[in-house]
Formats: C-alpha cells, structure tokens, sequence
C-alpha cells in the first residue's frame, strides 16, 4: 500500500462521517473506499473491480467515467459557476426547466430546482400546505403515505417516511402525515387477513385505504398522497394492475394532490422518462433527483402541474421556499448532457428491451431455497428472502441480523458486487446497475448471487 492510499484510508477511519452507516463495523477494518468507476464497474483502492449493481445508489444511469458530462461540468463552471435562482434566473436552469416540462406527462410545466430527492419531497409538501390556503381550503395540509416508504431524511419528508425506524430518534416529527398499506402484494395475504387476492384485487383493495383514511381524517384537511411507481423500502414493490388509476379517481374525488414521488424511478429507471408513464396515470407533483445527473452534480427538483402555479402569478405572493444551491448552474448543464446521452443512445429504448432478459436471470434464481420472491421493474429488482417458501416464513430480527449484515453484505461485495442487502420490512437484495447494462453484466449479477446465496442458505 503507498503512503498516499494509506492517508486516504486513514481519513476515512478518523474524520469521515459516514451516511447511514454503523461505525463499529468498521473499529477492526478498514472502511471499503472507491476510488475510480467506468462503464458498469468500479475500483476501490486496492484496484479491485466491483459490479456496481445498484448504479451507486440508484443514481449513475449513464454509467460511470463518462467525459462528456466532466467536460460539460467544467465549461460550465468557467462559463457561470453560480448563481442562485432567488428572484434571477441563468441559462441553464431555464433551458432545463423547458426540457424537463416537455418530457413531463399531462400539464406538469414548472419546474422547482434543489439539490437533491428529500428536498424535493419537503417541496412539494410545502406547495401542497400554501396552495391549499391560497385557494381557500386553509385546513388541508395533512399527507398520507405507505407502509415502509422511504421519503427522505429532512423533518417533512422524514415525517412522510413510513420507517418507524427511522423515525424515532428525530421525533417529534411534523404532525399531519398517516400510513396506508403499500403494494406487496407477495405478502397480502398476512396485510389484508384474506387468502388468494389477485393482483388486480390487492391493488384494489390498497387503493381504498387511501379512501378510507382520507375518510377518517377528513377530505378538507387532507392535502396530499405520496406514493412512488414502484415503491423502494422493503423490497421494490410494483403497483398491481389498476392501482394508480383508482388512486388517481380517490385524489380527484377528494381534491387531494397525487405526488409522485420518482426520486429513484425518474430518468429511466423504469424504461419510461417519469415512472408514472410506465404506469399510464399523470400525478399533481413529480418529485425527482438522483438520475436527472447520472449522480455527476447534486440536482433534484418538484415538477407541478400548471394549475398549481397559478395562485402564484398576481399580486404579492410567493412561494417562501428555496435552496441556495437549487438548480446550480454546473448540476444544470450536467443534467442537459446527461439527457443528451439518453436521446442518443436511446437508454429507455435499452431498458425496455432487455427488462426481461434482466427479469429471467433474477427469476432462475428461484430454485433457490432462500429466494421467495422476484419483483420490480425495467432496472430496478428486489429478491425477497425467506426461511420457508412454502408458508413464506421470515426471518426474525436475529436472524436476519445475521443474515444480512453478519454474512450477506460482506460477502457479495468480496464476490465482486456491490448491491444493496436490506431489511427495512422482510430481507432483501435489491438490484439497479446502470442503465447501460446489458446480458453479460446480468449473468455476473446472476452468477455471484447464485454462489453467495447458496453459501448463506448452507450457514442457517
């Protein structure tokens, strides 16, 4: 090891903070440090490759070491490095703000830049607040979410997050938001106490309790639902046919506004631009982030429906809202190359083409003891453990414990993939590469999950 790397590890173990992250696995190694990334791969220090199975964190669609987004940063920054968008406008904020609105389904035309998805969930919930008191309903401004979503960490998108674990440190939280069931439908049996639903039937049926808890606290102090297309916590969750449909007539029927919160299913993800559009419904709000950049500059941004705006064009008022550092010049111009890229090598055309082919290779892992279940869409998979497939038993606390982080992460890395090995809800292994990968990049993931999981249902 040279000195420089040695520096660098140290660092890492005596000043660096890490996210999410529990420290005291770390007193008796080193903590695992990346220092390049190309295409669908990335090297830590040592100059070991990894398969970066979960696009860094559902982020780098484009894949990594791309120059034209590095060289756009850099023109930009000679060009305009900052200026905020507090009453002035730039360039590139504007030309992205167009670009954006025109991808958007239905009139979802204005475009409120931050850095990043929480603030983008925070936006939107504010909006929801001020919008309703400016038309005249001043008591609307409770939310509701799903079960084991995960909205963001500021206090409002925190308090719209559906992980009591979470939570409970930072409470009290913002007062107002209320849980419905989300869309495992793997798992409906135990949520709803009725044997054999469909799918059609389980969405059905989740769809209602967002009627019904719009119900029980009352349609004129309700201002929002949130829901992703395919909700991420607990282990990618697709919506069952016809859900966001009927979800669409309870927020309409109500005047309640439909968020969309694509954070991690925007910019392709899903094989479609938006995520609501592989579903076919048009929400109020979209809220986004990760992707817009392929992760090369921080960027996220609210996108509401023209309607939305309009209180705000006469008179005196404004939107008391913003970020020092929303739609910065450099992550805007980045955004634009980095959708470049899409158009012109036709990335949602890539994803909805080989969506299956990614599909087969997760589910001929199904004869696997350990597997119980295979879910998600376009690049974007979760796989469900369990310790009996047939009555689907999970694991306990303990034991998942053990499972995940005393054998599952460690190993799977070593093997040569990063991915995600989680158990908010019942444990999981979700899989999102870069969105230019293709068959051979799925085979690896196949084969190292192959090895790694028979290794782990051997140790229980």
């Amino acid at each position: 090891m040279t000195q420089p790397e040695h520096d660098v590890l140290k660092a890492a173990q005596d000043n660096l903070w890490l996210h999410f992250t529990r420290h005291s696995a770390y007193q008796q190694s080193e903590i695992p440090t990346i220092v390049r990334g190309e295409g669908s791969y990335v090297y830590d220090i040592h100059g070991k490759r990894y398969l970066d199975g979960l696009a860094g964190l559902f982020v780098v669609q484009v894949g990594h070491g791309r120059q034209e987004l590095a060289e756009a940063a850099a023109k930009q920054a000679q060009e305009l490095a900052f200026f905020p968008l507090w009453s002035y406008a730039h360039p590139k904020a504007a030309e992205l703000a167009q670009r954006l609105a025109a991808m958007t389904p239905g009139e979802l035309n204005r475009v409120f830049f931050t850095t990043g998805g929480g603030e983008a969930v925070e936006t939107a919930w504010k909006l929801a607040k001020q919008y309703y008191k400016l038309v005249g309903k001043p008591l609307k401004h409770k939310v509701i979410s799903r079960q084991i979503a995960y909205h963001g960490t500021p206090q409002g998108a925190l308090s719209i997050t559906g992980i009591p674990a979470f939570k409970q440190m930072f409470e009290p939280l913002v007062p107002g938001s209320v849980r419905v069931p989300n869309t495992n439908h793997y798992r409906a049996d135990e949520i709803t106490g009725v044997k054999g639903m469909t799918p059609e039937e389980y969405g059905f049926w989740a769809a209602e309790r967002v009627a019904r808890a719009i119900e029980m606290e009352g349609p004129d102090t309700v201002a929002a639902v949130f829901a992703e297309p395919v909700q991420n916590a607990g282990g990618c969750f697709p919506p069952p046919p016809g859900y966001f449909q009927r979800l669409r007539e309870i927020c309409d029927e109500y005047d309640v506004l439909l968020v969309s919160d694509e954070v991690i299913c925007a910019f392709g993800r899903l094989g479609t631009m938006f995520g609501g559009q592989k579903f076919d419904y048009v929400p109020d709000i979209i809220t986004c982030a990760k992707g817009m950049t392929s992760g090369y500059a921080p960027i996220g941004a609210m996108i509401a429906h023209e309607r939305l705006f309009e209180p705000f064009k006469d008179g005196d008022t404004m939107f008391a809202h913003g970020y020092t550092f929303g739609g910065h010049p450099v992550s805007a111009a980045v955004a634009l190359a980095n959708l470049d890229i899409f158009e012109r090598e036709d990335l949602l055309g890539h994803v909805s083409a080989n969506e299956p082919r990614f599909r087969q290779t997760l589910d001929d892992l199904r004869d696997l003891p350990i597997v119980g279940d295979v879910r998600g869409s376009g690049y974007f998979w979760g796989i469900e453990l369990v310790k009996d497939k047939s009555t689907k038993e999970t694991f306990s606390a303990d034991e998942s414990e053990r499972l995940l982080r005393g054998f599952l992460s460690k190993a799977l890395y070593d093997a040569g993939l990063y991915c995600r090995a989680d158990d908010r809800g019942d444990p999981v292994i979700q899989l999102a590469p870069p969105l230019i990968a293709g068959q051979k990049e799925f085979d690896e993931i196949g084969q190292i999950l192959r090895g790694v999981l028979g290794e782990a249902w051997a140790k229980l």
